[in-house]
């Protein structure tokens, strides 16, 4: 296992890494329900949010001069104890879910404004992870929920920072989770949690997709990865070459892709329900992982640099 370093432990779920400009790491706890910063072995609540905070990503604010969070929120999640005492979620809803929605958090004063709870007449569900291209949007996933008896379907969607626009990009999507986009910004990936796919989506325009002709899958993607026996994508994050970095449950790895589809390595974290992953420092060398059983946050040497961001 590669050297790690623990830099936050007694966190209730971690989730969606970020990186400031101090070197700090904001994440979301969701069973806390906060966006929570990180700095030499100290954490501080930047934001208490309302429902299940999930996703999270740096983006434009409400002036030029400054930068704004941007928060994918569930609308609440379960959880339970398993047997080895980490942390997990379970099925169905908590009292009080309406639904899920996407919202613009200012890191200095807390102020919140929610940006979008439908695409057209269907209302979000369980919005889950974002990425931001270099247009002023971003894409997003909303992953649906799990109850005991059934499902609601997920899919992906783009949506304007200012919250003036709304579109679906790939709809029914089977439990979507982490999302990313090439360093050419040409294509979108979703790693789907269930099945254990990486699908990609080939960009036309911001926010529309071209379905893959040898496509069967009803969304019209063309599928890049599957893992076998029973392994579950979590988020994702791109390297700077391409490579799309899978945090994976059951296994508690990093599962690591190239563009064409080939497996390039596993990187175990010792955690089973690891569920993001960001890169940091000047190089972009540092992986700062959650994990998500355990309560915790760790970093650890990249062999290779991840993708700049578009408001990193």
């Amino acid at each position: 296992m590669p050297t790690q370093k623990i830099l936050a432990e007694n966190l209730q779920f971690p989730e969606g890494p970020v990186i400031d400009r101090d070197g700090a790491i904001l994440l979301v706890e969701i069973e806390r329900r906060t966006i929570t910063r990180v700095k030499d072995g100290e954490t501080r609540i930047v934001a208490e949010l309302p429902g299940g905070p999930n996703g999270l990503a740096w983006g434009p604010g409400p002036s030029s001069s400054k930068r704004a969070l941007y928060v994918c929120n569930n609308g609440g999640f379960l959880f339970t104890k398993a047997a080895d005492g980490g942390n997990r979620v379970k099925p169905g809803t908590p009292e009080g879910y309406a639904g899920g929605w996407i919202e613009r958090v200012d890191p200095e004063t807390s102020e919140r404004r929610v940006l979008y709870t439908s695409c057209g007449e269907h209302n979000l569900v369980g919005p889950n992870d974002l990425v931001f291209d270099g247009q002023g949007g971003f894409y997003f996933t909303d992953y649906g929920k799990f109850y005991p008896r059934h499902r609601v379907n997920g899919g992906l969607y783009y949506a304007l920072a200012d919250g003036s626009k709304i579109v679906e990009v790939a709809y029914p999507l089977i439990t979507p989770n982490g999302v990313g986009l090439s360093p050419d910004g040409k294509t979108a990936y979703v790693a789907e949690t269930e099945t254990g796919r990486l699908w990609a989506f080939e960009l036309e325009a911001p926010g529309k997709a071209r379905r893959d002709p040898k496509s069967f899958a009803p969304h019209g993607g063309r599928i890049l990865y599957g893992a076998g026996g029973y392994q579950r994508f979590d988020s994702l994050a791109v390297e700077e070459s391409g490579n799309i970095c899978i945090a994976t449950i059951v296994s508690g790895c990093i599962t690591v892709v190239s563009p064409e589809g080939a497996l390039i390595e596993q990187v175990p974290t010792g955690d089973v329900v690891t569920t993001n992953i960001c890169f940091g420092c000047a190089d972009r060398r540092t992986a700062t992982i959650t994990l998500s059983s355990a309560g915790r946050v760790m970093e650890m040497p990249w062999p290779r640099p991840g993708l700049a961001l578009a408001y990193g």
